[in-house]
C-alpha cells in the first residue's frame, strides 16, 4: 500500500518491561498493527526518560535501571489509526498515546522483489 499525503502518527509511550501474555508489549502492538493493515510501525528504545512515576530510567552505568522507555510509532490514515485505538485500549494499562497530524512523503527507489 502506498501512503502519501495527510496521515496520522500515533506515538505510543510504554516501558520496556511492559508485557502482554509474557511477551513484550511493543511486540504485540506491532503484530496487531500489521494484522490491521496499518501502513507502518517502528519501535524505538529510549536511553533515558521518566513517566507517571517520575522515576528516571537510564542506560547510564552508575544509574542503571530497568524498564527503559519504549516508543512505538504507527503511521496511517486518520481513519485507520482511529479504528486501531480500541486495540491499544485493550493492551495498554500504563502509558501515553499521542496522535499527530503529519504529511507523508514516500520515496521509492528500485522496485521491490
Amino acid at each position: 500500500m502506498e501512503l502519501s499525503g495527510p496521515a496520522v502518527r500515533a506515538s505510543i509511550f510504554i516501558g520496556e518491561d511492559d508485557t502482554w501474555h509474557h511477551q513484550p508489549l511493543y511486540h504485540e502492538i506491532v503484530k496487531r498493527a500489521r494484522a490491521a493493515g496499518l501502513a507502518g510501525a517502528t519501535v524505538l528504545r529510549g536511553s533515558e526518560g521518566f513517566g507517571t512515576s517520575s522515576m528516571i530510567h537510564t542506560t547510564r552505568i552508575l544509574d542503571l535501571t530497568e524498564d527503559l522507555p519504549i516508543v512505538v510509532l504507527l503511521i496511517d490514515t486518520a481513519e485507520a489509526i482511529q479504528a486501531f485505538l480500541p486495540e491499544l485500549d485493550e493492551l495498554i494499562t500504563e502509558g501515553t498515546v499521542v496522535l499527530d497530524d503529519v504529511q507523508v512523503l514516500r520515496y521509492e527507489g528500485r522496485p521491490r522483489p
